[in-house]
């Protein structure tokens, strides 16, 4: 696939429940379901926190939700589908939103994958992205996470 074949857009709340349903497949799998489409679309709609999509001929193939804050942004959700894994576009995605967050002054970004997650963990760890802590049961109490981070790099003109 080519990085052509895909787009990058800020989603619209009717992509909602296509995220929601891939945060449960793909994300919450095991777990009770807490990113549901409601919940999608208040974040969709937060001034704080940025949701994009990547999509291919208009199906959301992939997306993130990350929320700004003073110093930190905070990486909630991430995930692309199965079949366009190791295509290019989780890395234009987080590329998209590294740069969003050192436009909004973030210094760093942080985010929590399970531990069990070893692509995952490859993928951030390929982005420059390092493990800051182990975080037991964090998932529902059932479940270990790891909280892992990296510095940006702000562009000084």
């Amino acid at each position: 696939m080519k990085h052509s074949e895909f787009t990058l857009s800020l989603a619209k709340v009717g992509d909602a429940q296509a995220i929601a349903n891939m945060s449960r497949e793909l994300i919450e799998y095991g777990l009770p379901w807490r990113w549901t489409a409601p919940r999608v679309a208040a974040s969709i709609r937060a001034p704080q926190t940025n949701v994009v999509v990547a999509r291919i001929d208009g199906r959301v193939v992939g997306f993130a939700i990350m929320k700004y804050g003073e110093r930190v942004a905070h990486l909630n959700l991430f995930a692309v589908a199965p079949e366009y894994r190791r295509a290019g576009v989780g890395r234009q995605l987080l590329q998209w939103l590294e740069k969003c967050a050192a436009v909004a002054g973030n210094v760093a970004i942080a985010l929590e994958v399970r531990a069990t997650n070893s692509g995952a963990q490859r993928f951030y760890e390929s982005m420059g992205y390092q493990i800051l802590v182990r975080l037991p049961g964090y998932y529902q109490g059932s479940e270990t996470a790891l909280r892992i981070g990296r510095r940006l790099k702000i562009e000084r003109k």
